[in-house]
C-alpha cells in the first residue's frame, strides 16, 4: 500500500487525474467497438510521461478486459488451433523485440509510438477490406505475429499488423471479436514479461495497474451502454482521427 501510495505521489496529481480520464476513455472505446484500450492508454499516456511506464500502468487493465473479451463466444478452441502460429510469433517476437531494443525510452520510442498509432488509424480509415486464403495463413500469421511482437516490444502498441490480418480471416463477428481478445491477451502478458525482466515492473507498478483497473471498467460498462445508441461505423471513424491526430503529434513532437 506504501508503494502504491509513493507511487501516486510520485506522478502528482494532475497525472493521476490523467491516469484516471485516460482509463476511462479507453475502457469506454474497447466498450463500444471491441478493441483499443491499450492502445488508447498508451497514446494519451505517452503524452506526459515514458511509454514503459504507461505500459506497466496498462498490464492489469488490458490483461483481465481481454480475458473477459476472449471467454465468450463459444469459438475459444477453434480460434486458438487456428491462430496459435501467429500468437506462438507474437510471443517470441516481443521476447526477441525486449532483448534487442525493448522500451528503454528516449525520443525515438516516443515517435515510435506515435508511428504506430499513426499507421493503425490510417489502416483503420484507408485500408479495404482485404482476405487471407487459407493457404497462406501457415506463413502470413507467424509473419505478422513476429513483426506485431517487435512493434509491442518498442511502444507497447499490439495492433500492427496482428489486427488488419485477423480482420483479412473472414470471421464471423463474434470470432472476430474472440480472436481480438485472445491475440491482445497474449501480447499484454509477453509486454508484462518484457516490462518484468527489463526491472520496469516492479510491485508499485502492479499495484497502480490493478488500481487503474477501476475506470478501465467502469468505461467498458459506459461503452456497452453507448454501444446501443449510437452508430458504431460513426464513432469508430471518430476514433480512428483521433488516435491518427495523437499519432501525428506524438511522432513530431517526440
Amino acid at each position: 500500500m506504501n508503494a502504491l501510495a509513493d507511487f501516486y505521489q510520485n506522478l502528482g496529481l494532475a497525472l493521476s487525474l490523467l491516469v484516471i480520464a485516460t482509463f476511462v476513455v479507453a475502457g469506454m472505446i474497447k466498450g463500444v467497438i471491441g478493441l483499443g484500450l491499450p492502445t488508447v492508454a498508451m497514446g494519451l499516456l505517452g503524452l506526459a510521461m515514458a511509454p514503459s511506464q504507461a505500459a506497466a500502468l496498462l498490464i492489469i487493465p488490458a490483461t483481465l478486459t481481454n480475458v473477459w473479451q476472449l471467454a465468450f463466444g463459444g469459438h475459444l478452441r477453434g480460434l486458438v488451433k487456428r491462430l496459435w502460429p501467429m500468437l506462438v510469433a507474437i510471443f517470441l517476437g516481443t521476447a526477441f523485440g525486449t532483448l534487442w531494443i525493448g522500451m528503454a525510452g528516449g525520443h525515438w520510442v516516443v515517435r515510435g509510438l506515435g508511428a504506430a498509432l499513426l499507421l493503425y488509424a490510417l489502416s483503420g480509415l484507408f485500408l479495404p477490406t482485404l482476405s487471407v486464403s487459407r493457404q497462406h495463413e501457415p506463413w502470413l500469421g507467424p509473419l505478422c505475429g513476429v513483426i506485431t511482437g517487435v512493434i509491442t516490444s518498442a511502444t507497447g502498441v499490439f495492433v500492427i499488423p496482428a489486427v488488419p490480418y485477423m480482420q483479412a480471416l473472414g470471421l464471423s463477428r463474434d470470432e472476430l471479436v474472440q480472436a481480438l481478445g485472445l491475440s491482445f491477451t497474449v501480447s499484454t502478458l509477453a509486454l508484462a514479461g518484457g516490462l518484468l525482466w527489463r526491472g520496469s515492473l516492479g510491485g508499485a507498478e502492479l499495484s497502480a495497474s490493478l488500481l487503474a483497473l477501476i475506470p478501465a471498467v467502469l468505461g467498458m460498462l459506459l461503452g456497452q451502454w453507448l454501444r446501443q445508441r449510437i452508430s458504431a461505423v460513426l464513432f469508430k471513424r471518430v476514433f480512428f482521427i483521433g488516435l491518427g491526430a495523437l499519432g501525428a503529434h506524438l511522432l513530431i513532437s517526440g
